[in-house]
């Protein structure tokens, strides 16, 4: 990892632990506060817990044109970004992706496309509905190596990030813990509960988080209706295509609605925030990897609306290009930052459970 940047953090954060009037303002102070001197695991540790709410920036008075010149959630946010590129495996791609985000994600998408649209030419597979384009022994083994080996990718990146940080032997408890706390999106609401700063400083709000939950519980029902699917299909010997009040359906259209409707707002929202508050050089990987998912989203709902029309072929060749370069891209694009988010939350409920053992 860069020096530089983790030096500029534990300044930061050296000022911040004696300071800490922001305590009440963000949920993760008090696990900067428990510590008196900050190890270089320590500030990644922070920089993965941190959710970028900006109240501590907006409360502090220590802020430009003061000397100090504290902008900690910039510092965090560097470092964070820092440590998903360098823990990242192949190192190199990572480190492209969030600079040429957008770009990348747009050459993939169209390439793909055109790739289907080529074996979709070869001939008609005899089976019915999408199956008729593509057979679904074509599906599974573009799809299933595609899905597999980035979760591989992306368990090595875990793996080098969990010695980083200097984890231990996980517990069921730590897990639990973690879950609950992502699945509230709780940090986001911040240290009082009332939500964040992201969108105006002189304002909190749930947005944010809201956003964010319709963005992940949206993710989650899109994998539930493949799961299903996929149950379905090998297990009963129930093959698609299936029927709107079919789970598949149900799962993935709410699914679609919540990743396009979320991503739309996300983006909306990071126009309407302070970039210097954020990592700028991340800017564009961040857009590329919201415009991307809420692609696929928006893809998939298009391809079902119109998926008895003339249309349907080159529709589903768009959607599975976008499908396709959202796997290969994943452990790549800020989709890592929810691994490593969970990975820091189950440390820091590591961390309590030894602070709880000590008193």
């Amino acid at each position: 990892m860069q020096t530089d940047l983790i030096q500029e953090a534990r300044r930061q954060t050296e000022i911040c632990n004696a300071c800490r009037y922001c305590e009440g303002y963000c949920s993760v102070f008090p696990s900067l506060h428990a510590e008196r001197a900050f190890l270089d695991s320590d500030i990644t540790q922070l920089a993965n817990l941190c959710h970028n709410c900006r109240g501590c920036y907006y409360a502090c008075q220590y802020t430009a044109p003061h000397e100090f010149d504290l902008n900690l959630p910039k510092a965090l946010a560097e470092v964070r970004r820092d440590s998903w590129e360098s823990f990242a495996w192949p190192q190199p791609l990572a480190r492209r992706f969030h600079t040429l985000g957008a770009a990348i994600a747009l050459a993939l998408v169209i390439g793909f496309a055109l790739l289907f649209w080529a074996i979709r030419a070869i001939g008609p597979s005899g089976s019915e509905g999408f199956y008729a384009v593509l057979s679904h022994n074509a599906m599974v083994a573009i799809f299933a190596p595609a899905f597999l080996l980035p979760l591989f990718s992306i368990a090595i990146s875990l793996r080098r990030y969990w010695v980083k940080v200097d984890g231990k032997p996980i517990q069921m408890a730590d897990v639990t813990a973690a879950f609950k706390r992502a699945g509230k999106m709780q940090d986001l609401a911040a240290g009082h509960g009332e939500g964040c700063n992201f969108e105006d400083e002189d304002r909190f709000s749930q947005v944010r988080r809201h956003i964010h939950q319709a963005i992940m519980y949206g993710f989650l029902l899109c994998v539930a209706s493949t799961s299903v699917a996929t149950i379905m299909h090998y297990g009963f010997g129930l093959y698609a295509p299936y029927g709107f009040w079919s789970l598949p359906k149900l799962f993935g259209i709410s699914g679609g609605v919540l990743l396009t409707l979320g991503c739309g707002a996300m983006v909306y929202l990071k126009q309407k925030s302070d970039r210097d508050l954020g990592d700028p050089t991340a800017w564009g990987g961040d857009i590329g990897f919201i415009l991307l998912l809420g692609f696929v989203g928006l893809s998939g709902l298009v391809l079902y609306t119109l998926s008895s029309t003339a249309l349907m072929p080159a529709l589903l060749a768009i959607h599975l290009g976008s499908v396709l370069t959202f796997f290969l891209l994943m452990p790549y694009t800020k989709m890592a930052h929810g691994f490593y988010r969970l990975a820091a939350l189950v440390r820091d409920a590591q961390r309590k459970r030894d602070l709880l053992a000590v008193c």
